[in-house]
């Protein structure tokens, strides 16, 4: 977890030194476009959470790629956004996942007992945005409000546990659903934007339960920051 903090903090400061460079003024041009790659880093909350299931540890998300800006009006201040990108999530809970063969089963267990048990993904992502904007061929520096969807193919996902007497063990998860989609909205000014994302379906394939039959039909929301580059 101190590695990935380093990672993020290290990525943050470099966006935003790169972002601030890259909305430098050079020429006027009336058929501009914005906000065409981006870097975002935040943080996930398990919503609906089976009973005495708890977060632990830092859930982190870290996310970049390419969206193409499509202008729909003549100022270019309002427009579409398709694009493609990878993210990587993980989840850290009290839930114990042990793999015996091809079955997977879930078991909710004391905080004392465990000291890491993490669900990671790593996702391929299809964000589609409608854009509003104040931007103008001369202002680099303007207010943003971007709402719209976002589809995601988990092609990894692992579970991994580090218990006291047992050491770390790890499984590539196959009860991750593999298609993932929510709802986004990103607004800000200038470098600094928020950005959320509130998942449409469970985290897990439908029917996963834990030992006692409770269904674990855990939705994530997103929340954190997310830079712009042109």
């Amino acid at each position: 977890m101190r590695n990935w903090t380093s990672l993020m903090t290290l990525l943050l400061g470099w966006f935003t030194i790169f972002g601030i460079s890259a909305q430098t003024p050079q020429s006027v041009d009336d058929r501009y476009l914005e906000d065409q790659f981006y870097v975002g880093l935040g943080f996930n909350f398990l919503l609906d959470r089976p009973t005495d299931v708890v977060q632990r540890s830092l859930s982190y998300n870290l996310q970049t790629g390419f969206i193409k800006d499509i202008p729909l009006s003549r100022r270019r201040n309002v427009g579409l956004g398709l694009g493609l990108g990878y993210a990587v999530n993980s989840y850290y809970t009290n839930i114990k996942a042990t793999q015996v063969g091809d079955a997977i089963t879930y078991e909710v267990v004391s905080t004392d007992d465990i000291v890491r048990s993490k669900l990671e993904t790593h996702t391929v992502e299809v964000p589609l945005e409608i854009r509003w904007r104040t931007s103008t061929p001369e202002e680099y520096k303007f207010w943003r409000i971007y709402a719209g969807g976002k589809l995601g193919y988990v092609f990894s996902g692992r579970s991994r546990l580090v218990m006291d007497e047992t050491g770390a063990e790890g499984f590539s998860n196959s009860d991750i659903q593999k298609l993932q989609y929510g709802l986004t909205l990103s607004f800000g000014y200038n470098t600094w934007n928020i950005h959320a994302y509130y998942a449409l379906n469970p985290l897990l394939e439908d029917g996963t339960q834990i030992e006692d039959g409770v269904p674990i039909d855990m939705r994530v929301l997103r929340i954190g920051l997310i830079f712009y580059i042109l």
